[in-house]
Formats: C-alpha cells, structure tokens, sequence
C-alpha cells in the first residue's frame, strides 16, 4: 500500500475509535486570574458591590465558583480521577492547605461540613453527595455514574478557621466505557421527577439579582408538607453550560423563620455571572425522599459559537439515589 494511502486509512481508523469510545485521562483545570470572595453563610460567591437586607437571605451571588482547582491558599487533590461508567467506585479526594496539609476541621454549613456536586459535562447527569471524612482529612463516597463521558467534581466548604471564606474547587473525572454524546435538554419551565411536577416561574439574568419561584404538585395537587432538607426546604444550583461554572444558592428564608412555608413554592435570589445557558437542579424532600428537578434555562443571550442551539427535548437529569443522605 503506497504510504500516503496507509496514513490516511490509519487516521480514519483512529477517528472512528475515538468516535465510540471514552479513554480515562485526566483532565485539566481551567486558570482563572481573578479571586473570588465568599461569605460565612453562603455556599455561592457574594457580589462585589454590597447586598440589600440582612446578607442571608437572599444568597444571590455573580462570580461563579468550581473553575478552580486551587483558590483562597486550599487546593482540591482528586484520587480518583478516573472510574469505569456502570461500576460502582468509591470517589476520594482531600483538601489541602497552602502547606500542602491535609484540612481536617471544617464548619458546619447546612448540616455537613461539605458538599460535593457531581455533574457530567452535557449536563444530563447530576449528583448531590455527602462524603465522609477520615481522621487524616481523606472524604470519600461511592458513585456508579451511568454513561462514559466527562464529569465535573465540586467541593464546597469552609475551612474552620477565622473569618475563613466560603470555597468551592473543581476537578476533573473521567468516566471511561462507550461514549455517546448526548444534547442539552430544551429550555422548559416544566420539570417532571419521581412522579412530581416542579414549574419554574422567573428569569435567571446576567449580571442582575432576579427571583426565581418553583412550585411542587404532585398528581395535580400543590405539595404543601415539604420537608427540610440540609436545613432548608430547597436548595438549587445552576451550572453553565461550556464552563460549568458554578452557584449554589439557598432559599429566601429557612424553616422555622416565620417568613416560610413548607412549600408548595420555593423562592431563591439569584445572580448569573454572564448570558449563555444554564442547568438548574433543585433538590427538595418529601416524605422522607430527595428528590431533584433539572431545568435548562436562558440568561441573556450568548455567541452561538459558546451556546449552540439545543435539539433534544426537554428531559429528566439523571440523578439517582445519590443524595448522601
């Protein structure tokens, strides 16, 4: 076979394995310059310029967080950054300090000294999860994520330490197996998950607080007994498309406040850093189960290059049992 023609048939051969299978490697970490501040009670990134009302309730924020590995003097040192899609792994990871130290003392925010959000790149799939902590600061959890692909692992903490903020890092995880590439849901205010029904009403805008009010039925009828979850009757978190940068925001009011009910309607206050297209999942209890509703939304708009059309319909996230809970 002349050369040219052994060449080409070799790149063709190597494209169309690449086309069907996921290698496991590890990712890296995009830099970002700027450094983005937090505060005690919040697990998203304040706005620079000052907030209205008591700082708490509304836990609005415009810097996303999760682009970094490092930030603030800790880093996020992934074990694992490799597991097998479909088989049951048990995910470790520490948080160091500036000295490269393991952290072994956090503070308590919504009932867990840490939160780790797991989410694949399309966005399709979706894991809040709970680790625990060994005595030498290694957490760990098991996950069985279901497809080949890569993913993105959030930790948000605070150290306890003095006037110590509010971080969450991000880190790579690669998912080896067959890969299909899936699209991003079609923007709907609808949700449906485990027989229930969530509407969202509002607009997540650039650059802008805005409020966004989502409203639980079940089986056509309001649910009116939510239950407290992480101290809280729901917590969302968006996530971009592209970057997944990163929010986790809580609602207006906590239980027991006097200002809150135990739903059918859970409000937020919310800030996107920029336009383009977001994943919203909202975690919620009732009787006694978490559940999350996934919904694709629009903040302004965004260069076609970095915010393609969606062409699939509307569909549940894949979230599972892995609520840690």
């Amino acid at each position: 076979m002349h050369t040219g023609l052994r060449i080409t048939a070799f790149a063709a051969a190597l494209a169309a394995t690449f086309g069907t299978a996921y290698g496991v490697g590890r990712g890296v970490d995009p830099v970002v310059a700027e450094k983005a501040s937090a505060t005690h009670d919040e697990h998203s990134r304040p706005s620079p310029e000052p907030k209205e009302g008591d700082g708490h309730g509304g836990h609005e924020s415009t810097a996303p967080g999760g682009l970094q590995i490092s930030a603030g003097g800790y880093s996020l040192d992934l074990a694992t950054p490799s597991v097998t899609a479909g088989r049951r792994t048990e995910l470790r990871f520490t948080v160091r300090d500036d000295s490269g130290e393991a952290v072994t003392a956090y503070q308590r925010e919504h009932d867990k000294e840490l939160h780790l959000i797991l989410a694949s790149r399309d966005l399709v799939t979706y894991r809040h999860l709970h680790p625990t902590r060994a005595a030498d600061g290694t957490w760990s959890t098991p996950v069985d994520l279901p497809r080949a692909g890569g993913y993105r692992v959030f930790a948000d903490f605070t150290p306890a330490k003095k006037n110590a903020e509010n971080l969450t890092l991000g880190a790579d995880l690669a998912a080896s197996g067959r890969y299909e590439p899936a699209n991003l849901p079609a923007p709907d205010d609808t949700a449906r998950t485990d027989g229930y029904q969530v509407e969202l009403a509002g607009s997540l805008l650039p650059g802008k607080a805005s409020e966004l009010k989502l409203k639980v039925s079940r089986d056509g009828e309001p649910v009116n007994d939510l239950q407290p979850y992480l101290g809280a009757y729901g917590h969302l978190v968006a996530l971009r498309s592209g970057d997944l940068a990163y929010l986790h925001v809580h609602p207006n009011g906590e239980p027991g406040d006097g200002t809150t009910e135990p739903g059918p309607e859970i409000s937020f206050t919310a800030t996107a850093p920029s336009g383009g297209t977001y994943r919203l999942f909202l975690d919620f209890q009732h009787q006694g189960k978490v559940h999350t509703a996934a919904f694709t939304v629009r903040a302004g708009s965004a260069p076609a290059a970095q915010d393609p059309a969606p062409t699939a319909p509307a569909a549940p996230a894949e979230h599972g049992d892995g609520h840690g809970h």
